[in-house]
């Protein structure tokens, strides 16, 4: 095979990926199929995304702008925003069509797989979203102008949404870390270190990204259970 056939289907492979992942809108779930509880476990892949503050809203996509509403994800208030951004790295190194997630927040923040840090030339730092110290920063790519991040590039640390419900139920706390285990066909594995992200009127959610999800095959998962590391039988 010749060395351009190779960069074709490469990129023809990158696009399809890229397609499904834009029809999911940045969440493809798996449900405890097991729960049988009022607050059932969802486990959910949050693709590449981007949150922006609405300084910069305005300054990608033209003064007065707003996000506008694509699809509501699965907490409560949260959205898929119809704009979209390119992420931009060392040597011009590019993902276009980034999405954007709504709300805006008060800084932002672009979250991306390991392997999206492969592709634009950088080392992503693992945090809790918001966690932005020693970070690097990229820029981003709008219809109307450009923004030069100095931070705020991460790799998403892997964590489950909790109510004051759910905190009961598995007995910890916000800040606390759980063991997911999933089942599917070939493929049982278990990931380790969820952090625990406490907050009043929160679903059950677990998040997990591309890379994590593609490597568990969560789409073809039979059952997902949180485990307490400490303890045996904490299930979901």
């Amino acid at each position: 095979m010749t060395q351009l056939a190779t960069q074709y289907d490469r990129a023809a492979v990158e696009r399809v990926v890229h397609d499904v992942l834009l029809q999911q809108l940045g969440q493809t779930s798996a449900a405890d199929r097991s729960s049988t509880g009022r607050n059932p476990l969802v486990v959910n892949i949050s693709a590449r995304h981007v949150h922006l503050t609405d300084e910069h809203v305005e300054v990608l996509f033209g003064k007065g702008a707003k996000l506008e509403i694509q699809k509501d994800l699965y907490q409560d208030g949260y959205y898929a925003a119809t704009q979209t951004v390119a992420v931009v790295g060392p040597r011009r190194r590019m993902i276009p069509n980034v999405r954007v997630l709504g709300p805006c927040r008060g800084d932002t923040q672009v979250e991306l797989a390991f392997t999206d840090g492969i592709s634009l030339g950088i080392d992503l730092p693992v945090r809790i979203s918001g966690d932005h110290h020693d970070t690097t920063g990229c820029v981003l790519m709008g219809p109307a102008g450009v923004v030069d991040l100095n931070s705020g590039v991460i790799r998403a640390m892997r964590h489950v949404h909790m109510g004051p419900e759910d905190l009961q139920h598995y007995g910890v706390q916000n800040g606390d870390v759980m063991d997911l285990r999933i089942e599917s066909e070939g493929c049982t594995t278990l990931l380790e270190n969820l952090v625990v992200r406490a907050g009043e009127n929160i679903k059950l959610e677990v998040h997990i990204d591309t890379d994590e999800g593609n490597a568990v095959n969560l789409d073809n998962a039979s059952r997902v259970e949180l485990i307490k590391p400490s303890s045996c039988g904490c299930k979901s």
